[in-house]
């Protein structure tokens, strides 16, 4: 068993290129996942992430490019690799007339030192449900089995597609906690989420990938940091108008109107900026209820970078 400080990466893909006919799915892709952490795959619908994914887990071969798990090829080492690595496919991939339980006990039975099922069938709020056929479950509930039908043999890596797809709040923060619980034991975890918060809740680090590259790598804060622009957040009780703020303030700055009552002016942000804008709501007898330097948000940063909304 290896530790989360091996220096073997639990994932490494160098130059990973995958076609399907005359689209090329996944062109020149670099990912690494030290283990121990969480990293998250980002794209729009269409980007490769799927794809990406299924070489990493051994499901389809890589048309050029070298893929590594575990320090085992995917396809050559299947055998052996399948034992250390758990896979939450998206549906399930259960039986449709096996009972949850069961479907559980099955996945156990092809781990030399599994979780035990009852145990984790708790833990999932799934105990109720055990002797209920999968066909039966509801989405919810089938979303939770297939987490547990990954963990129960306590893989080395885990790979999550859509782990909270479905799930009500509650349900996601006991998921979120029990991805944070696996990496502190060590466990690396490779999750692909539209979910934008999760990301920034779960991930050591996150890759956005479009049109099969890389568009950007880092942890949530470098991200943002990265592709932050300075801008002032201004919340007024009654509307002005962006424009004659933007030409009050002159060369160099812009405003614009998020939403009814709020507004971001990018430019150089400093003390005089902010008094500036103050004295102009005050002439046009607006009450500037917020000014407040405002950074971008992951969501801002992924929508520069594809020109897409991550589930489009």
């Amino acid at each position: 068993m290896h530790s989360a400080t091996d220096p073997v990466p639990a994932v490494a893909v160098d130059g990973l290129v995958k076609r399907f006919g005359d689209v090329t799915a996944v062109d020149g892709l670099d990912l690494t996942l030290p283990r121990g952490e969480v990293l998250a795959l980002l794209g729009p619908n269409g980007a490769g992430k799927t794809t990406t994914v299924e070489i990493c887990e051994g499901f389809t071969a890589p048309d050029d490019g070298t893929v590594r798990v575990l320090g085992l090829d995917p396809i050559a080492d299947n055998d052996r690799l399948r034992e250390r690595i758990g896979v939450m496919l998206q549906g399930g991939g259960a039986y449709p007339g096996a009972k949850a339980g069961e479907m559980l006990r099955l996945c156990a039975s092809y781990s030399a030192d599994p979780l035990d099922p009852g145990w984790l069938l708790d833990v999932l709020g799934l105990s109720d449900a055990a002797g209920t056929s999968y066909r039966r479950l509801s989405g919810g509930q089938q979303q939770r089995l297939a987490l547990a039908c990954a963990l129960v043999g306590r893989p080395e890596l885990v790979f999550l597609d859509e782990p909270t797809a479905g799930l009500d709040a509650h349900a996601r923060l006991l998921v979120w906690d029990l991805i944070s619980s696996l990496r502190a034991d060590g466990v690396s975890v490779l999750v692909t989420t539209h979910l934008l918060d999760e990301a920034e809740q779960l991930a050591d680090q996150i890759v956005i990938i479009d049109h099969g590259r890389v568009a950007a790598a880092g942890t949530p804060a470098d991200l943002t940091r990265a592709h932050d622009h300075e801008k002032l957040r201004i919340v007024t009780a009654s509307p002005i108008d962006p424009a004659a703020l933007g030409q009050a303030l002159g060369a160099g700055y812009d405003c614009v109107a998020v939403s009814p009552g709020t507004y971001t002016v990018t430019g150089d942000l400093t003390p005089a900026l902010v008094s500036t804008v103050a004295n102009w709501c005050a002439e046009q007898d607006v009450l500037a209820t917020e000014i407040s330097a405002a950074s971008d948000s992951l969501e801002d940063v992924f929508l520069k970078l594809t020109g897409r909304e991550v589930r489009s």
